[in-house]
């Protein structure tokens, strides 16, 4: 390894001295904690973009009239996760996601780059991603998405960008991996941008599926099922359709998988916004069913939270009332005032859910930073930490 690739001692002052030694501490052990945990073969992360304590508890009366009915809500291993990123108190989906992919924290807009990025003009120092830990050890991965492939979440699994905004850039990053074969499986949405950006590039969805001999569909439906690393780029992405169908194929690995699914739980709209939380917990209930929870290890978190306050209503009462008055009539401002809910249009910069279930999950509990998940993924797969490109 050349000299370029060690972190450079900017770096290490930076990240030390960007968060109070408190909240660089992991959980506290207890005499539960000290048994030796179970090692996981795969691992699943959920990603709730937004979904904050609020939109959870939220989703859970809108579904079924009262609180903690959401499966993951049954889990048996909760923590808050701090989501700040080195230099602000609120974080975006760049930074929150970065975090718990590297183990670093950065700055908001950067994908998987230290914090000596700045955003849009300099290139900071490469972080390793958990994806790529497991690419380079041969497991199969996947990432799997309702937003844009190329945004911030899914990115910072696969990409390195000091501007989240790059798409054309972007993605095709997970067609030339610095570990392993690159991403098996990835669907999401975001094609018409992607592609605005891959011709200002001088490239195509076609160029870049000839030249790295990887078709890029547009649709789920158009992959025939001897294609066991596909890629789809849609308009839309239907995250139930896609999860099950990576399953299929990601299952079949003898040396396990990591797969990331995210679905967007943003309320600017509260309705559509929370019923987007109310199917991501079907649908992680349905895999929590087909997976062995003794060498698989689920996690439910989100990158940020979101300013949304349930404030009022009672037991068999809607509790979006006055919803459909609201969605026809003007929007002005950044403020969504109903009977029984609140919500401010911003990501705010209170701590968010880690829940957690199957082998290693034990590890999640208490407060910790965002970068503290890194960890208990790693350790769940028994890993040690590069430290020549990793942290």
């Amino acid at each position: 390894m050349d000299k370029k690739s060690l972190l450079p001692l900017s770096l290490l002052l930076a990240t030390a001295t960007a968060f109070p030694a408190a909240a660089q501490t992991a959980p506290a052990e207890t005499t539960a904690s000290t048994q030796t945990p179970a090692k996981a073969k795969n691992i699943i992360v959920f990603l709730a973009d937004a979904g904050g304590v609020p939109i959870i508890n939220a989703a859970s009366l809108l579904g079924y009239g009262e609180p903690q009915k959401l499966r993951i809500q049954q889990w048996p291993h909760l923590g808050l996760s701090e989501t700040s990123p080195v230099d602000q108190f609120v974080s975006d989906s760049a930074n929150g996601m970065s975090s718990i992919m590297t183990g670093v924290k950065t700055r908001n807009g950067v994908i998987s780059q230290g914090p000596d990025a700045a955003r849009g003009r300099q290139d900071g120092t490469p972080t390793k991603t958990l994806l790529e830990y497991a690419e380079e050890r041969g497991l199969l991965t996947g990432v799997i998405t309702t937003q844009s492939i190329a945004d911030a979440t899914p990115a910072a699994t696969y990409a390195h960008s000091n501007d989240r905004k790059t798409w054309g850039t972007i993605f095709p990053q997970a067609f030339t991996p610095r570990f392993g074969d690159g991403v098996d499986v990835m669907f999401g949405a975001g094609r018409a941008k992607i592609g605005e950006q891959l011709a200002a590039a001088g490239t195509s969805f076609d160029k870049l599926g000839q030249t790295h001999k990887r078709p890029i569909y547009s649709t789920l439906d158009e992959v025939p099922a001897a294609n066991l690393r596909p890629v789809v780029v849609g308009d839309r992405m239907d995250v139930h359709a896609a999860t099950l169908k990576a399953l299929d194929i990601l299952q079949r690995s003898p040396k396990g998988y990591f797969l990331m699914v995210e679905w967007d739980a943003h309320t600017d709209d509260p309705r559509e916004g929370l019923q987007n939380v109310i199917d991501f917990d079907k649908l992680i209930a349905e895999v929590e069913r087909r997976v062995d929870l003794k060498d698989t290890l689920l996690v439910f978190t989100a990158d940020h939270s979101f300013g949304l306050q349930v404030d009022g209503g009672r037991r068999g009462e809607p509790l979006l009332e006055g919803y459909d008055a609201w969605k026809a009539g003007p929007k002005e401002g950044g403020i969504v005032r109903l009977k029984n809910v609140l919500v401010n249009r911003t990501h705010t910069g209170e701590e968010v859910a880690a829940i957690a279930t199957g082998a290693g999950a034990e590890r999640v509990r208490g407060y910790f930073p965002n970068t503290y998940l890194f960890d208990v993924m790693m350790k769940a797969w028994g890993w040690a930490v590069d430290t020549k490109t990793g942290k």
